[in-house]
């Protein structure tokens, strides 16, 4: 019994005795691991860092590193920044102003084996709080590729990296310009994705932005590179986007969600883009009317302020096509003793209305949405927005030449008064009927100006079977305000367009208003509002002629 229990007591002392050794080796391991940590780091730290220099060519800085030896390299670090490349007589110094890139936080992970004259192979970096200020071109002019001297090999260059992909939240995109009051374009990047990261060619990317006006969440993939060390604006970017529920309020004067699809192509400070837009309520907020618009364009856009050419842009609004070519482009100004600050955008057009309908884009300017005119529109025209605090219906000016065809009232009052002019100017006014059911279309043609919410007429020909009228004068889009003057032209005698016993009473004053051909020339005027208009002769313009009868 008693060597029994000798015999489990050995037993049990030699597990202790195991169990105790693993533990001290556990421990010796985690001393070393701890030791060889302490003394990578700033190894690590060095070759980062001048790993980070040779490609930018640049200062770099970092705040903080860490490194932690579990199974893997665990490796962190806070506050990197890197300046944007400079040389002054073949010697890389920092550039001037803030650094290029700015950095919060980073973390990866890779395998602890290392065999010399490999690089340490990284799947992932994170990355957290990426703040990239894009310098102007003008600020890479002087530095030259492969202008910088090469750098002298040390001992930590034996430790090299290939990352294959990053991934960023909460970055920041800055485009800055080099035009004096321009001010920078700035991106909120929710999330980016970069793959193909080591290879020195274009990398893939991935990314959900925030779109700084008009307000929306841009959803884009591509490629990017590869990267120009000499002038990161000119890397090279190619890629497609989706532009969700972009809020066109932030544009003062008009509303309605857009959405938009397309590609782009070029590099970060030029690129080219085509897509399409559709905005199934766009309106005018002073109005209040909507009306779907659709739109496919081709633009060049210039990264570092916004500014963009249309090249052309094919539209439909509502059952209206037309194209539009020009440029969209920042204004700034400034206040005494104030910097200049941007004032809003200066929108200048050439608009072409190929195949148009005039209510279309009067229900726009309508707060009920009836227009007061149908009919089928061609028009080409000047069109310019410039900023301001007003509505855009005040600020727009547009200048063009109009032709109406098939035109109708909707108002049952004028065009009865119409029908009434048509028949009694082709001598027919036994058929006019006490109903007002008379489909009479007529025709307009002319030269237009708009200004502050005021269309001018100088010279509109309206026609109508039987009569010719020759206006000029104004309408206004706030009231429907109408005042215009002019002269009617019939076919018919006086005396044919009144008809009947009253007619043959007033052959004899036939000869005295017929003019050029006509049967009659009266002049006349049209006042009052869309809804209540007033028609009336100038008698006090009538010219009698007189004379042998003809």
């Amino acid at each position: 019994m008693a060597e029994r229990k000798t015999g489990f007591w050995r037993k049990k002392q030699w597990l202790w005795w195991v169990a105790g050794a693993v533990l001290t080796v556990a421990v010796a391991l985690v001393g070393i691991g701890l030791v060889l940590a302490r003394r990578a780091e700033p190894i690590l730290r060095a070759r980062i860092v001048q790993q980070l220099q040779e490609h930018f060519h640049a200062r770099v800085e970092l705040d903080s590193f860490h490194l932690t030896i579990a199974g893997e390299l665990w490796v962190e670090g806070k506050g990197l920044r890197i300046w944007p490349p400079a040389q002054v007589e073949g010697v890389t110094v920092p550039g001037p102003g803030e650094p290029l890139i700015r950095l919060a936080e980073f973390r990866f992970h890779a395998p602890i084996q290392y065999k010399p004259g490999q690089p340490i192979h990284i799947s992932v970096v994170q990355l957290k709080g990426l703040d990239v200020k894009l310098p102007p071109r003008t600020h890479f002019g002087h530095v030259t590729a492969g202008g910088v001297p090469a750098q002298k090999k040390t001992g930590i260059g034996l430790v090299r990296f290939e990352v294959d992909a990053m991934e960023c939240v909460g970055a920041h995109l800055t485009l800055q310009t080099s035009k004096p009051g321009k001010l920078p374009l700035e991106f909120a990047i929710e999330h980016l994705n970069l793959t193909k990261v080591g290879g020195g060619g274009a990398m893939g990317f991935e990314a959900q932005l925030t779109n700084p006006r008009p307000v929306g969440i841009v959803h884009t993939e591509g490629s990017l590179g590869p990267w120009r060390v000499d002038d990161p604006g000119e890397s090279a970017i190619t890629g497609s986007y989706r532009f969700e529920h972009a809020d066109l309020g932030g544009f003062k004067g008009i509303a309605g969600i857009l959405n938009s699809t397309g590609r782009y192509q070029g590099t970060l400070r030029a690129l080219v883009v085509d897509g399409d837009t559709d905005t199934p309520d766009f309106r005018l907020t002073h109005f209040g009317a909507a009306l779907p618009l659709h739109t496919s364009f081709h633009a060049r856009v210039d990264g570092t302020n916004g500014d963009t050419w249309l090249e052309p842009v094919e539209a439909t609004l509502g059952h209206s096509h037309f194209t539009a070519t020009g440029q969209i482009v920042r204004v700034m100004a400034a206040e005494a003793g104030q910097p200049q600050q941007s004032i809003g955008h200066d929108i200048a057009l050439k608009v072409n209305v190929d195949r148009g309908r005039i209510e279309d884009f009067l229900r726009l300017a309508s707060r009920s949405g009836t227009p007061v005119l149908t009919g089928a529109l061609t028009l080409k025209a000047a069109l310019d927005i410039p900023p301001g605090k007003a509505p855009v219906h005040q600020r727009l000016k547009i200048t063009g030449s109009f032709s109406l065809d098939q035109a109708q009232f909707t108002s049952t009052k004028i065009q009865g008064r119409i029908a009434q002019l048509s028949l009694r100017g082709q001598g027919r006014p036994g058929d006019l009927k006490t109903d007002g059911e008379e489909d009479i279309r007529s025709t307009m043609a002319g030269n237009f100006q708009m200004e502050a919410g005021v269309i001018t007429l100088p010279a509109l020909e309206y026609t109508v079977p039987g009569a010719v009228i020759d206006l000029t004068g104004t309408y206004g889009l706030e009231g429907g305000v109408l005042h215009f003057t002019g002269t009617a032209k019939t076919q018919a005698t006086v005396s044919q367009m009144v008809g009947g016993w009253k007619g043959m009473l007033l052959k004899s004053v036939d000869r005295y208003l017929k003019k050029d051909g006509a049967g009659m020339e009266v002049p006349i005027h049209i006042d009052g509002t869309r809804e209540d208009p007033q028609f009336g002769i100038d008698f006090n313009r009538i010219k009698i002629k007189t004379g042998a009868p003809q």
